[in-house]
């Protein structure tokens, strides 16, 4: 089992990097989000890597975190998602905005990638939200304000006004995560703000 490769950068593509380690050169297929994390081209640097290993096939996938190869394993634990989907929710989301759209049953923010249409996003959150890191959510302030996507959520906007209006990253979370609970994940973002308010009186 190959855990991670350390060497030279010797080329990139569109989803994979080659590894020169002593001289042998490694083809790892990568997530867009952990080649913009490596280092340029020429220099020396590391990637944590999952061997897949089939009937006529060896592959490796590679990732610039461990965090991102724990939730690589994790969603394919989901019917229907493989390796391309896989690396597809990878490629359009950070690890902590995956482990946060889980947490808030965030449906929409899962269906962003690219082969992960409604039902499959559904069975995503639905499946993998017992077992979301505890820590993926007190990162959702901090995601949603910095979310590049020019349709963001009502979740992601609803926790981000929260979060404006002096209440802490966690805190606002899990406000909204109740008001999701309670009242359904299709609400406006103005409805969902009123009601994560009132969650936070109420606690």
């Amino acid at each position: 089992m190959i855990g991670k490769l350390k060497g030279r950068i010797d080329s990139t593509g569109p989803d994979w990097v080659m590894v020169d380690v002593g001289g042998v050169c490694y083809f790892v297929s990568c997530s867009s989000n952990t080649l913009r994390a490596l280092v340029p081209v020429g220099e020396f640097g590391e990637v944590h890597t999952e061997m897949l290993v089939s009937q006529d096939n060896i592959r490796l996938v590679g990732f610039a975190t461990i965090l991102e190869r724990d939730w690589f394993r994790l969603l394919q634990t989901v019917q229907g998602v493989g390796t391309r989907v896989a690396l597809g929710i990878l490629s359009t989301l950070s690890p902590s905005e995956v482990g946060n759209a889980i947490a808030l049953q965030d449906k929409a923010m899962i269906s962003r990638a690219n082969g992960v249409g409604k039902k499959l996003a559904e069975r995503i959150v639905l499946e993998l939200k017992d077992k979301v890191p505890a820590f993926a959510v007190s990162e959702l302030g901090q995601v949603a304000s910095e979310l590049s996507s020019p349709r963001p959520t009502a979740t992601t906007d609803a926790v981000s006004a929260l979060v404006n209006l002096g209440y802490g990253q966690s805190q606002a979370a899990m406000a909204v995560s109740q008001a999701i609970k309670k009242n359904g994940d299709d609400q406006p973002t103005e409805q969902l703000i009123r009601r994560a308010l009132k969650e936070l009186a109420l606690g």
